[in-house]
């Protein structure tokens, strides 16, 4: 199949008025409900003479104040159930003889895309969906490429693009190779990356983690998790190590700022603010920390950070880790995800999933054996983000980036945990009720335990009574 072009063409009138509707099933469709109207911005056939039969349209439309890419494949009524066999909810609707539906399941079509996007410089021979994102749409070609078709449109550069591009360009070499960019208009609309294949993320490793320990717990009693056979303990230290030299790749790719100090005092007073609207019973035991965080005197230089950081942000693979998805929180405003921040933002971030991992496997067990499985929760999380810590504050030349003081340097940190537990209250509170209980006890702990306490210096990474496992880090915790 030969390189293939947009040529200008308009969509037929019956599939437009059928957008409304096929936008409304989309997981990454930002409106409540069906549209009031479809309008649409742009349009053009991917020509394609190979697809005997079939047509490969491409389109962006407005709908309520957002914009977004379409890639809709036409066929004959009676030949596209073979295309969507097992992906039946991507038909769109019928008219007459045709029918019309999301081309990322068509194989064919995926690789006429792909062509496009690269400007024929990449092929494949198969081409297959992936379905667990919520603002985007990945296609893998042959277990060799990802490409990412941007669906929620805000025009100019795409930040994981954008930043994924900058940080492989300066040498570091934790993020998948970028190999497509397709830009139009000055936008980004697709993004290709070597696909890791046979890599797990870290969300997946830390629950296995936490299996292996709670299995060995409920039967003997508290259970150390140095002795787990399933430690983590040396990955989330090699996980610090490179959440670092992220970091300082960062500063090298976009420079750094004072805009942290200038934005400190309304940070905080947000904070305040979030938590009397969230959890107003906490905030009178939170004063003492509140007070401690308008006394921080220089929180550090800004620099552009991951934003959304956490073990569903990371995979690990034979060759290390990996970090995924420069976007940012998508319930963010896009200029609040540009702007420059402290680093520890994401340090708070991968704190809150090392926190959230061992409750979410709790939930699996009997209540018969809570009372033991608590306290292996909390020995797995201090001796974990102690871990993560020492090998992120380890990494040389990381302080460059950091609050100059040690005392400062925990506050801000703490500071960026209260403000992830507050968004996460929130998130859940709208989307997961169950999980609500999660954030609601971190925000419990923050706010009601001494300022001083919640600012001290992380402590190694063994749990009380067991030695340091570090006489042999390199074997312990491999995914």
């Amino acid at each position: 199949m030969g390189e293939q072009r947009l040529v200008p063409d308009r969509l037929p009138e019956e599939l437009t008025a059928m957008l409304g509707g096929y936008l409304s099933r989309q997981r990454w469709y930002a409106g409540k409900g069906e549209p009031a109207s479809v309008t649409v911005q742009d349009q053009a056939l991917v020509v394609a003479d190979e697809l005997v039969g079939g047509r490969l349209l491409w389109a962006v439309v407005e709908a309520d104040g957002d914009r977004y890419q379409l890639l809709v494949g036409e066929r004959p009524v009676t030949e596209v159930g073979e295309h969507l066999r097992g992906h039946e909810d991507a038909l769109i609707g019928t008219a007459g003889d045709r029918a019309w539906y999301d081309a990322v399941v068509d194989s064919e079509m995926a690789i006429a895309f792909l062509h496009l996007a690269s400007g024929g410089a990449e092929d494949a021979s198969r081409a297959r969906p992936l379905s667990v994102e919520q603002s985007n749409t990945s296609v893998v070609y042959d277990d060799r490429l990802i490409l990412k078709l941007f669906r929620r449109l805000s025009g100019g550069e795409n930040p994981d693009a954008e930043v994924t591009s900058a940080l492989a360009a300066t040498g570091f070499s934790h993020v998948a190779a970028p190999l497509v960019r397709w830009r139009r208009n000055g936008a980004d609309l697709a993004f290709g990356q070597q696909f890791l294949a046979g890599g797990t993320d870290g969300w997946a490793l830390a629950l296995t983690s936490l299996r292996d320990l709670y299995g060995s717990a409920s039967t003997s009693g508290p259970y150390p998790p140095g002795a787990s056979g399933g430690d983590f303990a040396a990955e989330a230290a090699r996980l610090g190590q490179m959440t670092a030299e992220m970091h300082l790749a960062m500063a090298d790719a976009f420079g750094t700022s004072d805009e942290t100090s200038h934005q400190w005092p309304g940070f905080v007073s947000v904070l305040e603010q979030q938590a009397e609207l969230l959890v107003p019973a906490l905030v009178p035991a939170g004063a003492g920390l509140f007070r401690r965080l308008h006394q921080v005197r220089d929180p550090g230089p800004a620099v552009r950070a991951h934003g959304d950081y956490h073990l569903g942000q990371v995979m690990r693979t034979d060759a290390g880790w990996y970090v995924l998805d420069f976007e940012g929180e998508p319930n963010r405003p896009l200029e609040e995800r540009l702007r420059p921040t402290s680093v520890l933002k994401d340090v708070a971030g991968m704190l809150r999933s090392l926190q959230y991992a061992p409750q979410f496997v709790l939930w699996e067990r009997a209540d018969s054996e809570l009372p033991v499985l608590d306290e292996a929760a909390r020995a797995w999380q201090r001796r974990n983000c102690n871990a993560f810590l020492t090998g992120y504050y380890d990494c040389k030349g990381i302080e460059q980036v950091l609050p100059p003081t040690p005392q400062d340097r925990e506050a801000v940190r703490v500071a960026f945990e209260l403000d992830k537990a507050l968004y996460e209250l929130g998130y859940e509170r709208a989307y997961r009720p169950d999980w609500a209980a999660i954030p609601q006890a971190a925000l419990e702990h923050l706010l009601s335990s001494p300022a001083e306490e919640l600012v001290a210096p992380p402590g190694k990474w063994g749990n009380e009574g067991e030695d340091d496992p570090e006489d042999d880090p390199g074997d312990a915790g491999q995914a």
